[in-house]
């Protein structure tokens, strides 16, 4: 009988408890400070590892809180993280089941759109495939009331769509491409709670003449990046000099080229990100310098994080080496901002190691700089060259 009477009180306590913590719970909405949902608390240099940019006034329930960051329930199975400062809570929202409804897929005369109606504006992330190439968006806490899909001949480059039910509260949504190369895009809220992913169609000329190019020359202002080991020379200084030559060689071969800076100012990621989703570049390529406390290591590196955009910096690499530098490798799954916008192909070069002496005075040699330059191009035009 005390057996049973505490394991009564037990069960009456840890239910009190777990009414307690739910009673705890309440509601955020993202504001438009480009807010990003993080798999964990962990964090390097570069901040936590990323699951997705959000849309503004996204509906996120917070079910923990850290110093600076709020747990969220994305789902019955299913949790992240996301920074205090890019949320504000609300009080006008009802904890119920959300429906889809209708889809329509169609185009215009730049891009291809999936639209998906929803009652509310919830969470979600994407992820690229390849062979075949695909966008797959997943969709947290809603269950599937979509008895239709329509699909319009003016979309050019989506090829199939269709959705999956994985679990009771998360739909999938499946986006089949026509070419083999991701060429980007973006998702966002439209009128109505319209989920939308807006796909950008491959270039009608894979030329570097027909082309938007973006450079971004890493640091600058009152972000000075590395230093150079034995002249103390600083990153954001040497990064705008690769930049402009880059950007100069383009713009005599009469190329469309724009840069996030083209003197030492002082840039935000946001600010970058804003900048270049108002100049819609057909692709990226930010130059950085890198550095070690290992004196030894040397050579040159790229990074992407989509597996969708590795072609590009894979492309930019074999292309780098023939100058005859050490190989640091190809990075992938790579937690840089400039890495994380899904609108296009994007790549960052790691030219040199500043903080290894032989390297360094390669830096410093405006032939090198030159050459460098001359090689990313080259390496751009072989990536459009293969597809």
């Amino acid at each position: 009988m005390k057996i049973f009477i505490t394991a009564i009180f037990i069960f009456f306590v840890s239910n009190i408890h777990a009414q307690s913590s739910d009673s705890n719970n309440f509601f955020v909405r993202t504001n438009d400070s480009l807010p990003f949902l993080k798999y964990g608390l962990g964090e390097d240099r570069l901040g936590g590892a990323k699951i997705t940019f959000l849309d503004s006034n996204v509906l996120l329930k917070v079910v923990d809180s850290s110093y600076e960051n709020y747990k969220v329930q994305l789902s019955n199975l299913h949790d992240a993280y996301i920074e205090k400062n890019k949320v504000f809570k609300v009080t006008d929202v009802k904890n119920k089941v959300h429906l889809t409804d209708s889809w329509s897929v169609y185009g215009d005369s730049l891009f291809d759109y999936v639209t998906v109606k929803l009652d509310e504006k919830l969470p979600y992330k994407s992820e690229m495939e390849i062979h075949p190439t695909r966008i797959i968006l997943t969709i947290y806490g809603t269950i599937s009331n979509t008895n239709w899909i329509t699909q319009l001949s003016s979309a050019k480059e989506i090829k199939n769509v269709w959705y999956e039910q994985p679990e009771d509260d998360v739909m999938r949504v499946i986006i089949e491409l026509n070419h083999a190369q991701n060429w980007g895009y973006r998702i966002y809220y439209g009128a109505n709670n319209r989920l939308t992913v807006r796909v950008k169609r491959q270039p009608a000329i894979l030329d570097l003449k027909h082309i938007k190019i973006a450079i971004d020359a890493g640091h600058g202002g009152e972000n000075t990046g590395a230093g150079g080991i034995n002249t103390n020379i600083q990153e954001k200084d040497y990064t705008l000099l690769f930049a402009r030559e880059v950007a100069n060689q383009l713009i005599k071969k009469k190329n469309n080229v724009v840069m996030t800076r083209v003197k030492d100012t002082t840039l935000s990621m946001y600010e970058r990100i804003q900048f270049l989703n108002q100049q819609q570049p057909d692709l990226l390529v930010s130059i950085h310098l890198n550095s070690s406390s290992n004196t030894t290591v040397s050579g040159v590196s790229t990074y992407y994080r989509y597996i969708g955009f590795r072609p590009l910096s894979q492309a930019i690499l074999q292309s780098m080496l023939t100058l005859g530098m050490n190989e640091y490798g190809n990075i992938g799954s790579f937690n840089f901002s400039l890495n994380g916008p899904t609108d296009y192909p994007n790549c960052l070069v790691e030219v040199a190691f500043l903080s290894n002496p032989g390297d360094e005075k390669k830096i410093l040699d405006p032939k090198f700089r030159k050459a460098v330059a001359t090689k990313i191009i080259a390496g751009i035009q072989n990536f459009l060259q293969k597809l």
